[in-house]
């Protein structure tokens, strides 16, 4: 009973010595993965705890079961329309740019090391997959936020790739161990039906579930275990059929996720506890494993191929998975840089050491140490890189929180909270009378928080920085709120600056824009209201303005010849014959060498809502 007991305490201790590690990783900038790895390696064999824990065989059910967890919090979280934008270039990603990471990588390894060509491809498909688990984390907790189609392809790649990767690796380790069992009919076979049958099963048990559970009335945290067993039940029962049940778990979570019924936001919010547990359970485990002096014998090897991938291998397979959808070099730049390695390849890495591999510790120490470069390297780089590719996009436009109550199976009230920041438009102004441009009946006050306690509203009450504040909505004013308490006028300014001066309806042609001699059909920023009491909003900087001819450039070759040949087309029209891809908002259209049109805003059907006029001559 003892030893049970201690069993209890040293793991529920471990797990709460790395959740709480969350605040150190925030301060310093290094993945909270990363923390929890730490905290196993300290606690293993050669740590302070001393506890000697070698069950590959528990390691890989409980590296299996916490990898299906997340990926079905993944699909829950992961909208439709990110399909729009990234699903093609995500499975290009997910097949063919595993298998050229493989194939790069594997002949360099085999070199590399002195090794078989067969054990040099098993660690290259060890590593060859993105990380949903580390990917989904980072990505979403990042503190920065990326273009939708970036975002989308980053997100639906490492939820995707898993299936061939595994696949790679179980071909692999047969080459290793008998190489006249496979042939290239058998490796085909097995993908098929990894991928047909994951296909099949994810969205037919999705479907099932999204219809099931808007006729089942349940306690509101009894949802989200109901879906958890649900998905582990797919995940199972792919398995057993001989399908990918990763990517059953994460398209039956897709379906589930978007079908906006009453029980869905009580899973969403169970669910997100669920992940992280399963990361912190996880990545403890996987770091008990490890002894640190095995991996120092091998660190150069790890730190020379991830380099190798990190600049040769990655690089490749994403140029030529994406060049054909029109991604331009920075977003294949910023995906090359954050192919993440996380509990995939050390969790297949366990595999080939079950399984008797020759030298299969040399293949889990090199990933191992591959994995913690990748979370140092990667990871802690993410809102950096973003910046020096251009992938990122200002959030001014989000609320803090939003919040759903259900009033019935499917009527609900959506709250959204807003934080009054340092210097916004918002500070001084009444909560109620927040803007002119609201109708009363669109933006009804819900709750007004002040230094954590409720403040009863008055005639005279005025906001303040940190002042918390809810309303309920309807229609599409969240953003245009958010900008109001998000923004102060410098703030404002830089995002404006980000999407150009000038604001245009997509609507309007390219014979009105200024420099064809148009009037009024563009708006210009005014930046001039910088008082702490002004009453003005963001949406009072703007006034309708034609800059005289003398401002601009002058009508250049490149002008004349736009409006020679596209006088009589929308500004939504010339944008999309420019773009390759789904447009996303900070797609840039050049337009000469002074001024660009930059998407400001798209709806779910990839239609331009607004687009803005920079001059590019200026500083980024």
């Amino acid at each position: 009973m003892d030893t049970l007991n201690i069993l209890y305490l040293v793991s529920a201790v471990l797990i709460f010595v790395s959740i709480m590690t969350s605040q150190l990783s925030a301060r310093l900038g290094v993945p909270l993965l990363l923390f929890f790895l730490g905290v196993g390696v300290l606690a293993g064999e050669e740590g302070i705890l001393g506890i000697e824990f070698e069950q590959y065989a528990l390691a890989n059910f409980i590296g299996q079961a916490a990898l299906a967890c997340i990926l079905l919090d993944g699909g829950l979280r992961t909208s439709l329309n990110s399909f729009r934008v990234g699903l093609k270039p995500a499975v290009t990603l997910a097949t063919w740019g595993v298998i050229a990471t493989v194939l790069t990588l594997g002949i360099f390894i085999a070199y590399l090391l002195g090794v078989d060509w067969r054990l040099g491809l098993l660690i290259a498909a060890i590593v060859g997959s993105t990380d949903a688990a580390a990917v989904f984390s980072l990505l979403r907790n990042g503190g920065v936020k990326l273009n939708d189609r970036v975002q989308a392809t980053l997100e639906l790649e490492s939820g995707a790739n898993d299936p061939l990767a595994i696949l790679l690796v179980t071909v692999m380790i047969a080459l290793n161990l008998d190489p006249e069992s496979q042939t290239i009919w058998t490796i085909l076979s097995l993908l098929a039906t990894q991928i047909g049958v994951g296909l099949v099963m994810g969205m037919m048990s999705g479907f099932v579930l999204s219809k099931l559970l808007p006729k089942v009335h349940l306690a509101d945290g009894m949802y989200a275990i109901l879906i958890m067993s649900a998905g582990m039940a797919v995940f199972g029962a792919t398995n057993l059929l001989g399908g990918s049940g990763f990517l059953a778990v994460y398209l039956a979570g897709v379906a589930i996720g978007n079908t906006k019924v009453r029980a869905t936001e009580h899973v969403l919010r169970v669910m997100d506890s669920f992940a992280w547990l399963s990361q912190a359970v996880l990545f403890v485990v996987l770091g008990l494993l490890v002894t640190p002096s095995s991996l120092l014998q091998v660190w150069h090897y790890s730190l020379i191929v991830f380099l190798f991938l990190l600049f040769v291998a990655r690089p490749f397979a994403v140029m030529t998975s994406l060049l054909p959808f029109g991604f331009n070099w920075r977003e294949i730049g910023f995906i090359s840089w954050v192919g993440l390695r996380g509990a995939v390849p050390i969790t297949l890495a366990i595999i080939p050491i079950m399984m008797a591999v020759p030298q299969a510790t040399l293949a889990f120490n090199i990933a191992f140490g591959l994995v913690i470069l990748s979370l140092l390297a990667q990871g802690a780089t993410i809102p950096f890189m973003s910046r020096a590719f251009g992938v990122w996009v200002p959030t001014d436009s989000e609320p803090k929180a939003e919040h759903e109550i259900w009033v019935g199976d499917h009527a609900n009230i959506t709250l959204y909270e807003f934080e009054v920041g340092k210097g916004a438009f918002a500070v001084g102004r009444h909560p109620i009378n927040i803007s002119s441009r609201f109708n009363a009946k669109d933006v009804n006050l819900f709750a007004v928080v002040r230094n954590e306690h409720l403040l009863a509203v008055n005639d005279d009450t005025a906001l303040r920085a940190g002042d918390v504040v809810w309303y309920a909505m309807s229609g599409d004013n969240a953003s245009s709120v958010a900008k109001i308490f998000n923004n102060s006028a410098t703030q404002y300014q830089k995002t404006s600056e980000f999407y150009g001066d000038w604001l245009l309806s997509p609507h309007i042609k390219i014979a009105d824009l200024p420099f064809f001699g148009g009037r009024q059909s563009f708006v210009k920023t005014d930046h001039s209201g910088t008082s702490k009491n002004t009453k003005k909003t963001p949406f009072d900087f703007f006034e309708v303005f034609t800059p005289p001819k003398s401002t601009l450039s002058g009508m250049d070759d490149e002008l004349i010849e736009i409006f020679n040949k596209h006088k009589n087309e929308t500004i939504e029209e010339y944008m999309l014959n420019h773009f390759h891809a789904e447009p996303v908002n900070g797609d840039k259209v050049r337009l000469n060498e002074h001024w660009s049109l930059i998407v400001r805003d798209v709806d779910h059907q990839g239609r331009l809502r607004g687009v803005g006029l920079k001059n590019t001559a200026k500083k980024e």
